[in-house]
This record gives structure tokens, sequence and C-alpha cells, in this order.
């Protein structure tokens, strides 16, 4: 009987030990986001929700109406259960068309106003300095902005993993048809400056480029989720159709699953120039970015599908 009572406070101590230390190897990580136009932020936005791996400290929205897109992280977080993820907004730009602004209309879940994305993230970082990754999958215009009202605290952050760039495929190739030649890519392209800013910033940067990122979600796959019955699922199913169109390309989504499993994209160090035209020009130098420039779609999807679609 004492030896039984020993082994059962060995198995306690254990667990206990076993659950900190899980707590304590949980990444940090703040998203940036233009969630509301494609419809791939929300599918990154649902894999960062469903992986034990990540401690999300917040999110924050940038680029056109920043407080609509802020307005859909609000109510998406609210059906999951996870209202205790702060929420803030970015500087507001021009107002563009935005397919899924329709998913906040009744006003469930949303707040009237959120608070200053830049400063947030600043804040963050100070409060938790080389802890932080920051997974950028939108215009850098937050990003922009965070460097030049504190580039040294920005600096502190542990590492940037980006959405972004064009560096030897672009828009339209897939690998197994005609090649497309590298193109302006809409995130780099809509605050070039910024972009430009993050190349030169020093921060540990991983970019994940068209090259990696053209994964086609197909009829199959959505069947798939779609029919999961999961408050996820079911919440990507009716962003999804808000969006009204057919296959989605799940760019963003491989920036968080980099985070998660490197090994699904892996890395060369490059020298990238940003130029002023928006393109991301692999050059001679020492290298300013860790980049993947080619993944297996497979792979990607069974894990993405799996983790995703799971009923936990």
């Amino acid at each position: 009987m004492n030896r039984a009572w020993l082994l059962l406070v060995c198995l306690l101590l254990s667990l206990g030990s076993t659950a900190g230390w899980s707590q304590e190897a949980r990444q940090k990580i703040i998203i940036d986001t233009d969630i509301g136009d494609d419809v791939d932020d929300a599918f990154a936005l649902a894999l960062a929700l469903k992986s034990p791996e990540f401690e999300i400290l917040g999110i924050t929205t940038t680029f056109g109406e920043t407080e609509v897109r802020a307005k859909i992280v609000d109510r998406f977080l609210g059906e999951l259960g996870r209202t205790d993820i702060p929420v803030m907004a970015g500087k507001a730009t021009a107002a563009t068309p935005m397919s899924q602004r329709r998913y906040v209309e009744d006003g469930r879940f949303t707040k009237s106003s959120h608070g200053d994305a830049v400063e947030f993230l600043l804040d963050q970082i100070r409060r938790q300095p080389s802890q932080i990754t920051l997974i950028a999958i939108g215009p850098l215009i937050n990003v922009g902005a965070a460097i030049d009202r504190d580039a040294a605290t920005f600096r502190k952050l542990k590492r940037i993993v980006i959405m972004g760039g064009s560096v030897r495929k672009g828009y339209g190739d897939y690998g197994y048809n005609e090649h497309f030649p590298p193109s302006p890519e809409w995130n780099i392209l809509n605050d070039v400056p910024s972009a430009q800013k993050l190349f030169a910033s020093g921060v540990p940067l991983f970019v994940m480029p068209l090259d990696s990122t053209q994964l086609k979600l197909d009829e199959v796959k959505r069947a798939f989720l779609f029919t999961r019955g999961t408050v996820v699922t079911d919440q990507l199913a009716i962003l999804y159709h808000l969006w009204a169109q057919e296959t989605p390309t799940l760019f963003d989504p491989m920036a968080v699953t980099f985070a998660l499993k490197p090994e699904l994209c892996p890395v060369t160090p490059l020298h990238i120039r940003v130029d002023e035209k928006g393109f991301t020009r692999e050059e001679p130098g020492t290298p300013n970015a860790q980049v993947c420039l080619q993944s297996n779609p497979e792979d990607f999807f069974q894990f993405y599908l799996r983790r995703v679609g799971s009923q936990n």
C-alpha cells in the first residue's frame, strides 16, 4: 500500500512538472492581419486558435478599414469562446471592398472601438523582450509604424514570420504549370516603405513568399472541413460563403504553419531587396531573411486539415 501511494505521488508530481513545462514552452505570438478581404486570413487565424503550442498575446488589424477588420476578429473569437485575446486596430487607410463585412452587421460579440495596434505591439515587446514572435499576414503598415515609433524596442522581437514577397515565382505558378516570373506581391506592394524598413530592421525575419504559399483548398478539402460541424469550421464556412468565390488559396496559413512546424517550409538564407515597385529581389550580400522557396502541398494539407478539422 505504501509503495502504491508513493507511485501515485510520483505520477502526480510528474504530471504537474509536465504541465508546467508545457506552459513555459508555448510560443508567445501576436498576429497582424488584414482579415476581411481574401478569406485566407480567417483560415490562418483558425489554425492559430487550434494550436495549443501558441500563447496568443493579441491580434492586430492592418490596412483599410481596420476597425471593421477588428470587429470581424471580435466575432470570430467570440464564437470560439476566446474573448480573452485582445484585439487592436491599426491606423485606417482608404476604404476598400470587404466581402466579409456582413459577418459583423448584427454586432454579435463586436466592440465599438479598439486600442492602438502599434502601441500594443511595442508595449508587449517591452514587457517580454526577445520572447515574442510576430506573425504578419497583411500589408506591413503596423510594422513600419512600430519601427518609426520605437525601432530599438521593435528590434527586441524574438522573430517575425511574414507571408509576403515573390522571389523566384509569381502569382499563378503552382510548380506543375508554366513558369510565371516574380511579381509584386499584395502585402509588400501595399506599403513598400514599411517592407523596406522591415528587411533592414535586423530582426530575425522568416519569409513565406508566393513561391511556397500558393496552396489551393480544393472542393474535396473544403467539403471535409465544412462538414466537420465544429465551431471553428462552421465560422470558416460562413466566412467562405461571404467571400463568394470558389477556391481559396491558403497563402497566410503557411506563415502560421511555419511557426508551428518549420520543417513543412524549409528556409534558405537570402539577401532580399525590396525595390520601389514592390518586387522582392534576391541579390548577393549578407542574408537579411530566411526564405521558404518551396513547400510540399500534400504535407501542408495533411497537417492543416488534421489540426483545424479535429473535433477537439
